[in-house]
């Protein structure tokens, strides 16, 4: 049974993959943004929730650097069965070697993408992925 198949309305008439993005867009919202320290002091009496808070989020570290971003993006895997390894690109290093280089997907195959990040200092309500792919000797 396909998730699709079960977004049908009364009718029957099944979402196109567009509508149901749309849909799913609408129904989300951003919950409000509050630090980590602010969520720490929040029910300071309830201990259960105390210890929750503290296995969950960890200790606060006291320095934070501010140069260093909040969300690092460490890798990008390529995962394909048709191709006989994961195609990794380590996004630590320098980016320009990287941009040289180029992974080799066949038209039509399918292939899931694979982001590797690290959070450094508060929680991350979203990510945003723009993935753009193009055709050899085409910009």
């Amino acid at each position: 049974l396909c998730p699709a198949d079960i977004m049908a309305d009364k009718e029957g008439v099944t979402l196109s993959l567009e509508e149901e993005d749309a849909d799913v867009a609408l129904a989300y919202r951003t919950p409000e943004k509050k630090s980590l320290q602010e969520i720490q002091q929040l029910d300071p009496d309830d201990e259960s929730l105390r210890k929750y808070k503290q296995a969950l989020l960890g200790a606060i570290p006291m320095a934070v650097d501010a140069r260093v971003p909040n969300v690092q993006v460490l890798r990008l895997t390529l995962l394909c069965e048709q191709a006989p390894a994961p195609m990794v690109m380590d996004l630590t290093g320098d980016l320009e070697a990287l941009r040289s280089r180029s992974f080799v997907l066949k038209e039509g195959v399918d292939y899931r993408v694979k982001v590797s990040f690290k959070v450094n200092r508060e929680i991350v309500c979203g990510l945003k992925c723009l993935h753009l792919t193009h055709r050899r000797g085409r910009p």
